[in-house]
C-alpha cells in the first residue's frame, strides 16, 4: 500500500506549481508583440529532448532495430512538452491575429 508522506505531497505540489508556472510563462511570452519570445520555451524543451537522445547509451547486445525504436520513442516522448508549448503559442498568436483583423475592420467602418 502506498502511503503519501508530507515530502511526497510537497514534491507533487512543487511539480504542479512549476508546470502551471511554465504554462503561464508560455502564455505571457506568446502574447508579446514580437513573435520570438514565445518560441523560447519550445526551443529549450526541444534542445532538452535532443540532449536526452544524445546522452543515451546502448548496451553491447542491442540490435540496430531495438536501438532505433528506443531512439524514436525517446524522441516522441521527450517532445510532448514541446508540442504542448507550441500549441499554446499558435493559439495565442492566432487569437492576436484575429483581434488585429477585427480592429482593422472596426477602423475601416468608421
Amino acid at each position: 500500500m502506498f502511503v503519501m508522506t508530507i515530502t511526497t505531497i510537497s514534491f507533487l505540489l512543487f511539480l504542479l506549481a512549476v508546470l502551471v508556472g511554465a504554462i503561464l510563462l508560455q502564455i505571457f511570452l506568446s502574447r508579446r508583440k514580437s513573435r520570438w519570445p514565445g518560441l523560447v520555451l519550445p526551443a529549450l524543451t526541444f534542445l532538452y529532448s535532443l540532449l536526452s537522445i544524445f546522452s543515451m547509451a546502448a548496451p553491447p547486445e542491442a540490435t540496430a532495430l531495438s536501438i532505433a525504436s528506443t531512439l524514436v520513442m525517446t524522441l516522441i516522448l521527450s517532445n510532448i512538452p514541446t508540442l504542448i508549448l507550441l500549441a499554446i503559442y499558435f493559439v495565442c498568436r492566432e487569437r492576436q491575429k484575429r483581434n488585429r483583423q477585427l480592429d482593422k475592420m472596426n477602423i475601416q467602418d468608421l
